[in-house]
């Protein structure tokens, strides 16, 4: 078998610079002065450099034509891969007793205010005159919907929210990291204030 190669150099005894390196680098004994993008202006008031685009200690640099001074709104595409299931119920437990504060407070002030309207009292003679017999004066409506009865009742409703909302949230958080971990999660698109 035949070398076609030809004469190859030695690298053993090669002194040039390597690769990366510029073939004018400068020693390490003097200090480092990084390439200036613009060159100092001369004294004739035209702008000149040295050689590398090194500049001395009064160059101005002049703005670039065109260059954008609206800055530019930053956006980051994240994933959701995980929802932790003992902070989803922490957090879905103090908003569903909040939602059940809500309705209590607002089952009372419907309750007064259809009371200051007479509603209560206008369907309970109705219906007291419908469900009425010679031997009985029939359902007596506003006995039933007193606001003390109306507040039990929707205080039970409250809390068999807080209870079902909790739970079903939690579940919810197992089955998302569930199918997180089959289709990789929710992917949300971020964008920074300017």
């Amino acid at each position: 078998m035949t070398d076609t190669r030809g004469q190859q150099p030695s690298y053993e005894t090669y002194s040039g610079p390597l690769p990366g390196e510029r073939a004018g680098a400068q020693q390490p004994g003097g200090p480092y002065h990084p390439p200036q993008a613009y060159g100092a202006p001369a004294p004739g008031g035209q702008a000149g450099g040295t050689l590398g685009g090194q500049t001395g200690a009064g160059a101005v640099r002049r703005p670039r034509t065109g260059a954008r001074t609206t800055p530019r709104t930053r956006k980051a595409r994240l994933r959701v891969a995980k929802a932790d299931p003992w902070s989803v119920m922490k957090v879905s437990f103090l908003l569903s007793i909040a939602l059940g504060i809500c309705t209590v407070v607002a089952a009372a002030v419907l309750w007064m205010v259809m009371d200051a309207m007479g509603v209560f009292s206008t369907v309970g003679g109705t219906i007291s005159e419908a469900t009425g017999s010679n031997e009985s004066n029939g359902f007596d409506l506003q006995s039933f919907l007193s606001l003390p009865r109306v507040l039990m009742f929707t205080s039970v409703i409250a809390v068999i929210d807080v209870v079902l909302m909790t739970a079903l949230a939690t579940l919810g958080a197992f089955i998302y990291n569930l199918s997180a971990g089959f289709v990789g999660g929710v992917e949300l698109t971020l964008a920074e204030d300017e």
